[in-house]
């Protein structure tokens, strides 16, 4: 008698779908982060970080606005990631 019995159909051996690289959500986010003029960090791939608020986006790069200092054009690219700016600072 062999313990090694034939696996049962139902038992199918299935490969899950990796995760969608776009999930569509990213222009709704700065389209709400731009409407409540909500301040933002905006950390850089070179490791700058800039701060201020997101007035216009579009496919290729992102508008952010600054008060005391001149706006920016920022290609997205260039753009680690976009954090809300809670005021609290790091210590």
């Amino acid at each position: 008698m062999s313990f090694r019995a034939a696996a049962p159909a139902f038992t199918k051996k299935t490969t899950k779908t990796p995760p969608p690289d776009d999930t569509g959500m990213e222009s709704s986010y700065l389209k709400a982060l731009g409407e409540k003029q909500t301040p933002v960090t905006v950390k850089l791939v070179c490791g700058e970080a800039l701060h201020g608020w997101i007035e216009y986006y579009d496919v290729g790069m992102v508008r952010l606005t600054r008060e005391g200092s001149p706006n920016l054009f920022i290609f997205k690219h260039e753009i680690m990631y976009i954090a809300e700016d809670t005021g609290r600072r790091a210590r």
